[in-house]
C-alpha cells in the first residue's frame, strides 16, 4: 500500500499545497512523492519526536502537514509529541504509518504495531482509517486530506485474491455474502479471508465486512450490518491488534448501548508472542489464532455448540 499512498500524494500535489515529512524512510518508493513536492518533501532524519513537532508548527501556520514512518516510529515513539503537540490544537497533521500488525514480521516487536489505534484513539480528535486493500488507497488518502484535524492511516498488504470484485471504498462494507453469522473484519486481514469463505457453501458461511475507519462515533455501523448481526444472533470480529482498545471492544459496547440482540459473540485480536519468538506475519497471526482457517473452524464450532 505505500506505494498506492506515494501515487495518491503525488496526485494530491496537483489539487493543495502540503507539507510531508518522512522520518529517513522511503528509498526506491517515494522518490516520484519527492519530485513532485520539491522543498515541500523534508526528510527529517531519525528524530521521531522532532518531526512530529515540526509538522505540527507547519499545520499551526493553516498548512497541511503528512508524517510518514514505519508504524510504530510514528505513533508509539513521538506519543507524547502527537498528543500535546498535534491534538490538543486540533492542527491538520496526518500520520502514516507503514506496516500495521506483524507486517514487519522477524524484525520483531519494536517494528510491530499490534497496539497502535488502541493508542491513537483516545487522543483529542484523532480519527484512524485502515484501508482493507490496495484499491482503496487513493479513495482513503483524498478522504483523510479533506477531513480537517488528526487523523492516523495504517498501511497493511493488499490481500485481495486474484480477480474478485471489490465493493467501492466506505468506512463499512459487505465485501462477501452469506446465509450463515456476521464477521466483521478490520483492515487488510479482511482480504485473507475472502478466498477460504469462498470455498464454503453460501447459504451457511459468514456474511464477510470490513471496517476501515474508527472511531465509531464518526463512522457508526450501517443498518444492514446491525440487522444481519441481529437476524443470525451471533457477531465475529477478527484484527490484527491487542484485545485492550481493539474495534472489537468498541463495536461490542456499541451494540450493547444500542439494544442489538447478540447472543454469541466471539472476538479473535493479536495476541503478543505467546511463544516468545518472532517469524513471519503469518506466523504471528497463526499463533494468535486470526489465520483465516483457525477464525472459520472457530466459527463453525461455536455456531454448532451454541446451537
Amino acid at each position: 500500500m505505500r506505494d498506492a499512498v506515494c501515487k495518491a500524494l503525488v496526485g494530491l500535489c496537483v489539487e493543495r499545497k502540503f507539507a510531508f515529512f518522512t522520518g529517513d524512510l522511503g528509498f526506491m518508493a517515494l522518490e516520484p512523492l519527492r519530485d513532485a513536492m520539491g522543498g515541500m518533501f523534508i526528510n527529517a532524519g531519525v528524530a521521531e519526536q522532532n518531526m512530529v513537532s515540526v509538522a505540527a508548527g507547519v499545520a499551526s501556520e493553516g498548512m497541511q502537514a503528512w508524517v510518514y514512518s514505519i508504524a510504530p516510529f510514528v505513533y508509539a515513539r513521538p506519543l507524547e509529541q502527537i498528543r500535546n503537540d498535534i491534538c490538543s490544537h486540533g492542527f491538520d497533521v496526518k500520520l502514516v504509518g507503514n506496516g500495521g500488525g506483524y507486517a514487519y514480521g522477524s524484525m520483531g516487536a519494536t517494528h510491530h504495531a499490534i497496539e497502535d489505534y488502541g493508542l491513537m484513539l483516545p487522543l483529542q480528535g484523532m480519527r484512524v482509517f485502515v484501508p482493507v486493500f490496495t484499491e482503496d488507497v487513493d479513495a482513503v488518502v483524498r478522504k483523510v486530506s479533506h477531513t480537517y484535524g488528526p487523523a492516523y492511516l495504517r498501511l497493511g498488504r493488499g490481500e485481495k485474491p486474484a480477480g474478485f470484485a471489490i465493493p467501492p471504498y466506505a468506512p463499512w462494507r459487505k465485501v462477501l455474502d452469506g446465509g450463515g453469522p456476521a464477521l466483521l473484519a478490520v483492515g487488510p486481514l479482511c482480504g485473507g479471508y475472502i478466498g477460504p469463505l469462498l470455498k464454503l457453501e453460501e447459504k451457511s458461511r459468514p456474511q464477510l465486512w470490513a471496517l476501515a475507519e474508527l472511531p465509531l462515533a464518526t463512522s457508526p455501523p450501517p443498518d444492514e450490518f446491525i440487522a444481519r448481526v441481529e437476524k443470525g444472533d451471533a457477531l465475529f470480529v477478527a484484527e490484527e491488534h491487542v484485545i485492550q482498545g481493539s474495534a472489537g471492544q468498541a463495536v461490542a459496547y456499541h451494540l450493547m448501548n444500542a439494544g442489538v440482540r447478540c447472543r454469541r459473540f466471539a472476538h479473535f485480536h493479536a495476541a503478543g508472542y505467546p511463544s516468545g519468538l518472532y517469524g513471519s506475519q503469518s506466523f504471528h497471526r497463526s499463533e494468535s489464532g486470526i489465520g483465516p482457517d483457525s477464525v472459520i473452524r472457530k466459527i463453525a464450532d461455536k455456531m454448532r455448540t451454541d446451537g
